[in-house]
């Protein structure tokens, strides 16, 4: 049989990857799983991360890649389906029929973004439809802008993107809209409220968004459109080993799922770890490298309290 990994790190994103140096130089056998499909792959690049400001997110992986190498880890991809416990080990099977095995698990597979149902937004989805401002805000910075209202978070939206733009629309569509005092707010801002069903978005000759098409007919010119979908954990391959997702809730209002983790990454599953969006959704992409490096050191102490009792019981037994 193969020797198992010491570690196996699900998800090769900026937080997979920052793990996965981190234990590679705490010269750990490391597996890195990683199915090619970053959710960040539609942006033109990733911001306030520092020293590596604007660098597209293809090329942060290709070089987190090259380090992870570096110091031995080894990387596959495929798409991991099944994780349980054999022996006394974790064991990973990918959709490819293929698995392997390791002492402890670090899950850093992150969130899928589950849209509001609108013709045309997925398709612009990280290019001219944005989700947050801390990480677009400048790019769309001064242009006629749009915040497609999906709940109660919506005004908190408006009022946040307010500070990137002087043009800006609520669309309130399927929601009640804003409470008076919430108009009140926007509209001191001046921020234009428009009610009404959205129908879809209107592009230009080059496919980039133009405007929001309500369900009247009518159209107004947009040239950005943030919006917040469900942030939904990708942990459904976590169930064999009794790993369920719990709420994201933000102002009361659920946003997403999420890995329940204790302040160092630890699941409630001993020898599972887990970092990134997995476990905070909303954390941007230096955050999320940050968490798996903590979730990293300590799984490794993990390992290394573990290898300390072996060696004693081996001592003792020695005498």
């Amino acid at each position: 049989m193969p020797t198992p990994y010491d570690v196996i790190v699900i998800g090769g994103g900026a937080a997979g990857l920052a793990g996965a140096v981190t234990l590679g130089r705490a010269r750990r056998s490391v597996l890195v799983v990683d199915a090619g499909e970053p959710r960040n792959a539609p942006a033109a690049g990733v911001h306030t991360f520092l020293s590596r400001e604007g660098v597209s997110p293809r090329e942060l992986l290709r070089t987190g890649r090259a380090e992870v190498a570096a110091y031995g880890g080894e990387l596959r991809e495929g798409t991991v389906t099944d994780a349980h416990r054999e022996d006394g080990l974790f064991r990973v099977a990918l959709a490819d029929g293929s698995s392997a095995t390791a002492r402890r698990l670090l899950v850093t597979t992150g969130v899928t973004d589950e849209l509001p149902p609108v013709p045309g937004l997925a398709a612009l989805w990280g290019k001219d439809v944005l989700h947050c401002p801390y990480c677009h805000g400048w790019e769309a910075q001064d242009l006629p802008t749009g915040v497609l209202a999906t709940g109660p978070l919506a005004v908190h939206q408006a009022l946040l993107w307010r500070q990137w733009t002087k043009e800006l629309t609520l669309f309130t569509h399927t929601t009640s809209g804003p409470t008076a005092e919430e108009r009140e707010q926007l509209e001191a801002r001046g921020t234009r409220i428009v009610e009404g069903e959205v129908a879809g978005l209107a592009t230009d000759a080059e496919g980039r968004l133009a405007g929001v098409e309500l369900a009247d007919g009518s159209t107004v010119p947009v040239r950005a459109l943030a919006t917040g979908g469900t942030l939904a954990a990708r942990a459904g391959f976590l169930t064999g080993l009794g790993l369920a997702t719990v709420p994201v809730e933000v102002g009361g209002t659920v946003v997403g799922s999420r890995l329940d983790t204790d302040p160092t990454g630890l699941t409630s599953v001993p020898g599972v770890w887990a970092a990134g969006n997995v476990a905070s959704p909303t954390d941007q992409v230096v955050l999320s490298a940050g968490a798996a490096v903590r979730a990293a050191a300590m799984l490794n102490m993990d390992l290394v309290t573990e290898e300390t009792r072996l060696a004693v019981e081996a001592h003792r037994a020695a005498r």
